[in-house]
């Protein structure tokens, strides 16, 4: 594909908005924690932060996720980064589509032959048909129609219920509108961690034609709802295999060689059915293809994927080099799809 660039005016209308929202402390404090890690001068840390943000489109926690104080010019060119990914969504995402991923009801609406499983709506009167749900399924998962990373999203247990009236009631005054029936995970997904519904992260581009997946990140729970970093989660990334590429982390400097919980080495990891991941995610890009850019959640089952969610702003999943020995990123695989 031809290169198309990204545009001046979006990175220039970026900067702007982030000069506007800087925060000198949060700035400092990172440049601090990576200063401790790699023997670097704090002083200089920071003015190597500001730079990268200014005129390489880094942001802050990505020069501290991907270890930036340690690399080269050369491989840092090799990472992909929020600024840059945030400029792919506004260019290749379409606005009038959007509302689709951003809308969780809407979402399963037009995806509900992809997930592979039952939901229904929150509506006044509809008291009765939430009791017979939840006690189809024993456990189920609420979430509000607007939130991210994990916000929103909630597990009840039917058998803790007394009064159904109340909890409908609670289901609507707190907005959550949309119950699921809970995933069953493939056994090679619980045996890391069989409390939370474990989830990759597959970020893919539809070129109208072919969907070219860029990168995969395998997340982890810890037995909360959610397996996002707000519920304790970590993720490591996964090579085109499947396979770990090495330990778990998280971006407050969590590093994870085996789960906390169950003691699985997370190198060891592979993820299952892995033929069977590239092609669903193909047949799910194709539903809404004015939207070509997106951080697709999906879950292994015993036969096969299911779509939990699609983020039209994909977000960045990256390797991070103290951990994993690797000093490059997925960037020339995005510039290779997608020609900016």
């Amino acid at each position: 594909m031809p290169s198309q660039g990204l545009g001046l005016a979006p990175r220039l209308r970026y900067l702007a908005g982030r000069a506007r929202r800087i925060d000198v402390g949060s700035v400092l404090e990172r440049a601090k924690e990576a200063s401790a890690q790699h023997d670097k001068w704090t002083p200089a840390v920071v003015v190597d932060m500001l730079w990268s943000a200014g005129f390489r489109q880094v942001g802050f926690q990505d020069y501290i996720d991907y270890d930036f104080a340690i690399l080269s010019s050369a491989e840092r060119a090799t990472f992909m980064t929020h600024p840059v990914s945030n400029e792919l969504s506004q260019k290749y995402d379409h606005p009038d589509h959007r509302h689709v991923f951003q809308d969780k009801v809407e979402f399963d609406r037009v995806f509900s032959e992809h997930l592979h499983r039952e939901w229904m709506v929150v509506e006044d009167g509809n008291a009765v048909a939430v009791h017979e749900f939840a006690q189809r399924h024993g456990t189920i998962v609420t979430k509000e129609p607007v939130g991210q990373a994990g916000t929103g999203v909630h597990r009840y247990h039917a058998a803790e219920i007394d009064d159904w009236d109340a909890f409908h009631r609670g289901l609507l005054q707190r907005g959550e509108l949309l119950i699921e029936e809970v995933i069953v995970q493939h056994p090679d997904l619980a045996a890391v961690c069989p409390g939370t519904v474990n989830t990759t992260r597959v970020t893919a581009f539809f070129d109208g034609e072919m969907t070219h997946i860029l990168a995969m990140a395998q997340k982890f729970g810890r037995g909360a709802v959610s397996d996002q970093m707000t519920f304790g989660g970590f993720y490591t990334m996964l090579d085109e295999s499947g396979h770990a590429v090495g330990a778990g982390y998280d971006s407050h400097g969590h590093v994870h060689e085996t789960h906390p919980d169950s003691g699985f080495r997370i190198a060891d990891f592979q993820l299952p059915m892995i033929d069977e991941v590239r092609a669903f995610v193909d047949r799910v890009a194709r539903v809404v293809p004015q939207v070509q850019y997106v951080g697709w959640d999906i879950v292994v089952t015993p036969t096969g994927p299911v779509l939990v969610e699609g983020n039209w702003g994909a977000g960045v999943y990256e390797n991070k080099p103290s951990v994993t020995g690797i000093r490059t990123g997925h960037k020339p695989r995005y510039r290779e799809a997608i020609g900016f």
